[in-house]
């Protein structure tokens, strides 16, 4: 098959079609015909040699994707044959096939669409584990949430507001704020022209964000601490800004304040299990009733597969972008 990996650290340009084997499914796993797959940061982060697949791992690119189940390994149910699955994969999406763990898998809802399909599993998995697993939201408490014109933060409002929080989410363009309020966000801040530590305060009347969901990294993670409330805690996702940060520890413990931060690829297999156990049970349901979907801004196929990157990197994008084989 033909599939698309980097050739070289670099930038989007060292994406290239190559030839890889068609992969064959182990025990627990299916082989999926691609029907789309979502693209992420964590792609760019391969791309430019920041983080590498695990030992073993096909070294074509690609963290999500909804497909067709063409075959299956040992122990899995024959009943899956032809059935769609959306899966997070710990690499191999930028293909025409690719296999899949069944248990970090979940049947598609007959509501969504294929490409909103791929543009999920990445998303439930990260938001899931780090707003409701580390950050501890819970219902009535105020989240803080960055990026969120992203693929990771629009679904992190919709997430936080079925939970029961009031959600504040920052931008960089205004005319993005009517659909994250659609999307659930109780109060829209651009950040290129407002101060967010102030603007949250406000809102919450002095109080501050429970919960802090970062991906810029820098200095804004001295920012955000004064932006929450007593025993808040923050959460990193990404270091747009660079990942070296200053914090003050006396502020942290006479606040009782919590740093937190994870990626998704090193977790283990069973940690991933039992993730997907949590998010079919919690997440699913409201994935099915249209309360939560992924709002993707375009598709590209796989060939343009540096566009795609390019685009991601610009900083523009508002949702998810979507391969489609």
């Amino acid at each position: 098959m033909r599939a698309i990996i980097a050739r070289d650290p670099g930038n989007a340009s060292v994406l290239t079609m190559a030839d890889r084997p068609v992969p064959e499914p182990a025990a627990g796993e299916v082989l999926l015909r691609v029907l789309a797959a979502g693209i992420n940061r964590p792609d760019i982060m391969q791309r430019q040699g920041i983080s590498k697949p695990a030992p073993g791992v096909t070294d074509v690119l690609g963290l999500e994707v909804c497909g067709e189940v063409v075959a299956c390994g040992p122990g899995v149910e024959e009943s899956l044959l032809g059935r769609r699955l959306m899966s997070l994969v710990p690499g191999g999406g930028y293909a025409p096939w690719c296999v899949a763990a069944v248990d970090h898998s979940f049947l598609v809802p007959a509501g969504l669409s294929d490409i909103e399909a791929a543009a999920l599993p990445e998303g439930l998995f990260t938001v899931w584990h780090n707003l409701f697993e580390l950050g501890r939201l819970r219902m009535g408490e105020t989240v803080l949430v960055h990026g969120a014109a992203g693929g990771i933060g629009t679904l992190a409002i919709q997430m936080a507001h079925a939970a029961g929080a009031t959600v504040i989410a920052t931008a960089s363009d205004e005319t993005r704020f009517a659909e994250l309020n659609a999307l659930g966000a109780d109060a829209a801040i651009c950040w290129p022209t407002t101060d967010f530590v102030q603007a949250c305060l406000d809102y919450t009347e002095g109080r501050g964000a429970d919960v802090v969901l970062d991906v810029v990294g820098g200095d804004y993670v001295r920012r955000n601490l004064q932006a929450m409330a007593f025993g808040g805690r923050h959460v990193s996702l990404s270091f747009m800004q660079g990942s070296a940060v200053q914090v003050e520890l006396l502020t942290l413990m006479q606040r009782q304040l919590s740093l937190h931060s994870s990626t998704m690829r090193p977790q283990t297999r069973q940690e991933k299990t039992r993730m997907a156990q949590r998010i079919g049970h919690h997440v699913m349901p409201l994935i099915k009733r249209g309360r939560i979907k992924p709002r993707v801004h375009r598709t590209f196929s796989l060939e343009d597969a540096a566009a795609s990157h390019e685009m991601l990197e610009s900083g523009k994008v508002f949702g998810k972008l979507v391969l489609t084989p």
